[in-house]
């Protein structure tokens, strides 16, 4: 049941979660968000910010008690599942339980629970700085190298052989908050991700997303594009890989981001799991687009309890490309210039980030299109 007061307590303040402040006010909800300032783009159009990192859950939780909210929630952050999940069932709204948030927001852990669970994902080991060759010895190169606990593809490196591993190893350690990595085989063919809402334990399918990047080294996205493009008897086959990784990570009440892969066999191998709505605007601007459907909406009702449903889905085409050079701004703007009426957003653009792009929080912005316009 909504509260009287439709609070709604929102965990972070960047670019995407903006978009979320201003559903959930355009529903009527008194926002209370936390953040750190720097970079809190939506702290102008909450009700009321908090600066508190959102890694401070029990800072988080002490005021929340004061606020009293009917629902806690985030679309696009791996650290703010861990807070939502303590928050909310220390206070008894709907929530994943906190007893698995470690296997929905911990590489190494997820991999553990997918492979007991038979579900699709390549072979891994867990790791240090103080790695050894002799640890990779029943991995078959190339390996990808990440962090543990980071999202946002920070610190990914792709390797052909042994050299270079121990560097790998030591950046993707670096950025770790546990200062842990994970060493996994490479997933070959096309990437994708599915996009899904959960209530109770029952899973929603919304849409499946396309995904480009930059390739190797370091994997950063440059758009996605939905719809998928894929079959139905492969998108069938998708569906019944991604609901029992839902199910084996305990993903009951929260959207989710599922990434994988398929091969050239026409096999699905998941790369990870988001117990969250995808960033990149795919979960906020991407979903609606394409099928009509209030993808921040149904984050909400769940997180307020609020009973959700799931009609007939569109199929338009929407698609966001981000910026990385100079002539990517100038091909954006030739593109604008052309197809005005198709043009959703443009972000603001981190000029910078020029020359200067690692990962996906350092690229220099992005343009939201609709074949709609």
């Amino acid at each position: 049941m909504w509260c009287i007061m439709k609070k709604l307590v929102i965990i972070g303040a960047n670019d995407f979660q903006k978009q979320l402040i201003l559903k959930a006010k355009s529903l009527g909800c008194e926002t209370h968000v936390f953040a750190w300032e720097e970079g809190a783009v939506g702290k102008e159009f909450a009700d009321y910010f908090y600066p508190i990192s959102i890694t401070e859950k029990e800072k988080i939780l002490e005021k929340c008690r004061e606020i009293h909210p009917c629902g806690i929630c985030s679309i696009a952050s791996d650290l703010a599942v861990v807070t939502i999940n303590y928050v909310a069932e220390a206070l008894g709204l709907p929530c994943n339980s906190a007893a698995f948030t470690d296997i929905q927001t911990n590489k190494y852990a997820m991999r553990k629970a997918l492979s007991k669970a038979n579900v699709p994902c390549p072979e891994f080991i867990l790791t240090d700085e103080n790695v050894s060759p002799n640890e990779l010895k029943n991995l078959t190169f190339p390996v990808i190298v990440k962090p543990t606990d980071r999202s946002g593809s920070r610190c990914i490196t792709k390797l052909e052989s042994e050299s270079g591993i121990e560097d790998a190893v030591k950046a993707a350690c670096g950025v770790s908050f546990e200062k842990r990595a994970i060493i996994e085989e490479y997933l070959c063919g096309d990437e994708y991700s599915m996009e899904t809402v959960s209530q109770n334990g029952r899973h929603f399918y919304l849409a499946t997303t396309k995904k480009f990047t930059t390739g190797a080294p370091h994997f950063i996205e440059t758009g996605h594009i939905q719809p998928s493009g894929l079959d139905e008897e492969t998108l069938k086959k998708a569906k019944a890989v991604i609901f029992s990784a839902l199910d084996a990570l305990h993903i009951e009440n929260s959207a989710a981001h599922s990434e994988f892969k398929i091969d050239e066999n026409g096999n699905i191998n998941i790369i990870e799991i988001g117990a969250r709505m995808g960033g990149d605007c795919i979960g906020s601007d991407l979903v609606p687009l394409s099928t009509g459907f209030d993808f921040m909406k149904a984050v909400i009702d769940v997180a307020t309890g609020k009973e959700i449903t799931v009609g007939k889905l569109g199929s338009d085409e929407a698609e966001i490309r981000f910026l990385f050079t100079e002539n990517d701004i100038e091909k954006m703007n030739e593109f604008v210039k052309s197809n005005p009426e198709s043009i959703v957003r443009i972000s603001d653009i981190e000029y910078e980030n020029l020359g200067k792009t690692e990962d996906s929080s350092t690229r220099l912005g992005y343009y939201i299109f609709t074949s709609k316009g």
